[in-house]
């Protein structure tokens, strides 16, 4: 693989103007590792660690939209696939604690099968569980948006996080959740802004490919509501219908991701997330210099200078 497209790892974060000129710039994937430890919510938020019982006294009473899938835990991009819930924020904090008391009853009665939850299930409370499916997915849920305000749902959680230094100067277009209380996929998508994701508590694994490996991944129809998701599903692959899906993995990097850890994903990088159970997130979103800089009178320009590079003909 071409060492331009590499992903880098920084083991201190570098300045703002280090990132902008020598990593932002050649659009190219980095971790910043312990990037999220100094938040309140790196100590406040973890679920192992009272993080739910933190997360219920602040925004418990919010009404969010969960992303509920048949094919769970396989959340696909495209809206056939999933729906979007409106719950209470403590209606999920009531499963994430459901499934943390089962798992232990588990783990417990492997040592003593006569071990009493009854009173630790009452831990849960009185929350309108009935109906919910067991997996859901708390996906991109607005903390800040600068387009549409009135979307967004935990604006109390701002004051937890804080805006890593290497985006000083930008101008964020949102700032969101990700929490999962189950281990959950995303489909292999990419982004039409830069990304900065970080892990709050537990883990995520990441899969990325260049833009140059969309022919491998079959994006949907441009004009599709999920024209930036790949029709194909990695877990399975039908190589009889996405032949070229098969070289894939050659264009493939994986990171793993730790509590505190960042990934910068450029946009037009596709991506593939694996979470583990209750792992908890925060994305920044931003407009590459690119995108910010062309002005809409000049799309047709553009496009057609990309169409005589990629007709036929070309190399």
């Amino acid at each position: 693989m071409d060492d331009s497209v590499r992903i880098r790892r920084y083991e201190e974060l570098p300045t703002s103007k280090h990132f902008q000129s020598f990593i932002e710039s050649t659009n190219t994937p980095a971790v910043f590792v312990g990037c999220t430890k100094s938040w309140r919510a790196f100590s406040e938020w973890n679920p192992s660690n009272g993080g739910l019982h933190y997360l219920q006294a602040r925004v418990g009473s919010a009404m969010v939209e969960a992303m509920v899938s048949q094919s769970a835990p396989v959340f696909y991009g495209d809206l056939g696939s999933h729906d979007r819930v409106p719950l209470p924020f403590s209606t999920f904090i009531g499963l994430c604690k459901k499934r943390m008391l089962t798992k232990s009853k588990d783990k417990e009665d492997a040592l003593d099968p006569c071990i009493d939850m009854e009173n630790r299930d009452a831990e849960c409370g009185d929350l309108p569980l009935e109906g919910v499916p067991e997996q859901i997915y708390l996906a991109q849920v607005p903390i800040m948006n600068s387009d549409r305000e009135e979307r967004v749902q935990l604006e109390a959680l701002r004051e937890d996080i804080q805006t890593p230094p290497i985006l000083e100067g930008k101008e964020l277009s949102s700032i969101n959740l990700w929490m999962n209380n189950a281990q959950a996929r995303s489909s292999t998508h990419y982004d039409p802004h830069n990304n900065l994701l970080c892990i709050v508590s537990g883990r995520k694994q990441v899969v990325l490919w260049p833009p140059s490996a969309s022919p491998s991944l079959y994006p949907m129809p441009i004009y599709g509501e999920a024209s930036n998701h790949s029709s194909v599903a990695l877990e399975n692959p039908d190589y009889s219908i996405y032949p070229r899906a098969e070289q894939s993995m050659a264009f493939a990097q994986k990171v793993v991701l730790e509590a505190g850890d960042a990934l910068f994903i450029p946009e037009g990088w596709f991506h593939q997330v694996d979470s583990d159970d209750w792992t908890v997130a925060i994305n920044f979103w931003w407009r590459s210099n690119i995108m910010s800089s062309m002005q809409e009178h000049m799309d047709s320009y553009y496009l057609r200078r990309v169409l005589r590079r990629t007709g036929p003909g070309s190399a």
